[in-house]
């Protein structure tokens, strides 16, 4: 077992925290420049009210933000494993090319589908929020706060829709993965080279030294 030292600890929390500002900044690079253009080509969007705007631009900025900085922190990780566990992440890694090589494009979307789904379905939500609002907001006839809950309304309703969609996605993914799931063999690779390392420092302690001169 490796012993972490407070030099990785400190490494890993600067990467951490590098990861997070990266998307921070990245994030709202986009997301507030996004907001003043829309609501400098669109009157319905310039009419929602201001803590709508932001928590959109909210809803953009801290999904990139917590998902930068766990990226950072696993690359991090990736990069300062050694032995045995660094070979196996790499065979694992070769097998996942390889894997994803061999789909279809088809299969490349659900694949993909399945595993960005919160990402599908947060952005779907914002999506329909920022619809719904400029439609609902041409209506003459409602009070704000009455365009604000069918705005919500709309958005819910449309996230259901998204969340049955990805529902039924993942099942059908889980039963496709369970009837072609390969057999895990990655524990024995991963004994195998520890015993090799062992007999290879076994090897090393027994090795005589240079013989010293007459």
């Amino acid at each position: 077992m490796k012993i972490v030292t407070q030099e990785e600890i400190d490494g890993h929390t600067n990467a951490t925290i590098r990861g997070a500002l990266e998307g921070a900044l990245l994030s709202a690079a986009v997301a507030i420049p996004g907001s003043l253009l829309l609501s400098r080509r669109w009157a319905s969007y310039r009419a929602l009210p201001l803590p709508l705007k932001v928590m959109g631009t909210v809803m953009v900025i801290a999904p990139c933000l917590s998902i930068q900085a766990e990226r950072r922190g696993l690359e991090f990780d990736r990069a300062h494993w050694t032995g045995a566990g660094k070979m196996e992440l790499d065979r694992e890694a070769a097998e996942e090319e390889a894997r994803w090589k061999a789909l279809s494009t088809k299969e490349k979307v659900g694949d993909w589908a399945s595993r960005h789904q919160y990402s599908i379905i947060l952005g779907s939500w914002v999506l329909s929020m920022v619809v719904a609002g400029s439609i609902i907001a041409k209506d003459r006839h409602q009070t704000l706060p009455q365009k604000i809950v069918q705005v919500r309304m709309w958005a819910q309703g449309l996230t259901i829709g998204v969340l049955i969609g990805a529902g039924t996605l993942t099942h059908s993914q889980r039963q496709a993965a369970l009837q072609r799931r390969p057999v895990d063999h990655s524990w024995q690779a991963l004994l195998a080279e520890q015993a090799r390392e062992k007999e290879e420092r076994r090897a090393q302690l027994n090795a005589p030294g240079p013989s010293s001169p007459p």
